[in-house]
């Protein structure tokens, strides 16, 4: 497999954006919990389409989790992590599964829909100040898993039911990070097994990767000097206006 060859009818120019926008979606993603999976599809469904973003973003993510997992393990909790990885399992699965039948403009629907609806389904969890235990933490992890498994940008999902279960602060950004690993490797067997991990998606992934993966030791720094509302506020808006626009295109596509 030539990697090189998922880089055709790509120009330098668009390459450097595409290695912008991760390296700030990762030190975004080291500050709030969550990032990379939002703000990539805003570059990459305009360059190559809805159909390979979510196998990109799902083995680039390996690379910016484990970096975020490093930077802020001393506060990795083990046992609430451990019950959303083997609840979510099988539906990360299944809905990976599922993502591979979509079309490429159902496939941005999907995505841009789920970006929509992040924003308010944060701040909602936020006011209502939702707490849960162990049950209501699992059953939330077995719907968030088909949502995981079959789009990009449901990282605020797993961020409000950890924060429901009554973890914060850097808690949430670590324990989020190794569950992320866990269904990222997940996804990406199922994508292996059906075919659709490419040449052009190993190409990007490795690209967005290997930026990303000083993101969250740079967010370290960045926390200190800037207040976390202020990334909230622009990846909200950023997350909005993408997520129209990709919907837009895909059912003025399918109509």
């Amino acid at each position: 497999m030539n990697l090189l060859s998922g880089f055709a009818d790509i120009s330098l120019a668009q390459l450097i954006l595409v290695a912008c926008v991760a390296l700030f979606a990762s030190v975004i993603g080291g500050v709030a919990g969550y990032g990379t999976g939002a703000l990539m599809p805003l570059v990459l469904v305009p360059l190559i389409g809805a159909g390979p973003v979510v196998p990109i973003i799902a083995i680039s993510a390996i690379f910016s989790n484990l970096s975020r997992a490093t930077a802020y393990r001393r506060y990795f909790d083990r046992r609430r992590a451990l019950i959303v990885i083997l609840a979510s399992a099988v539906t990360t699965a299944l809905g990976a599964y599922g993502y591979t039948l979509l079309t490429g403009a159902g496939a941005a629907v999907v995505i841009g829909a789920m970006l929509i609806l992040s924003v308010p389904l944060r701040r909602f969890a936020r006011r209502r100040q939702w707490r849960i235990g162990k049950a209501g933490l699992g059953f939330g992890a077995v719907a968030y898993g088909v949502v995981v498994g079959g789009t990009s940008g449901s990282g605020v999902i797993l961020l409000s039911l950890l924060m429901a279960s009554g973890l914060e602060g850097a808690a949430v950004i670590a324990t989020d990070a190794v569950i992320s690993l866990s269904t990222g490797i997940i996804k990406i067997s199922v994508f292996g097994l059906t075919g659709v991990v490419t040449a052009q998606v190993i190409a990007f992934a490795l690209l967005i990767g290997a930026v990303a993966l000083p993101g969250a030791f740079f967010a370290r720094h960045f926390v200190e000097r800037m207040p976390v509302h202020i990334h909230t506020a622009i990846l909200d808006a950023a997350v909005i206006t993408g997520g129209v626009v990709m919907m837009s295109a895909a059912l003025k596509h399918l109509l």
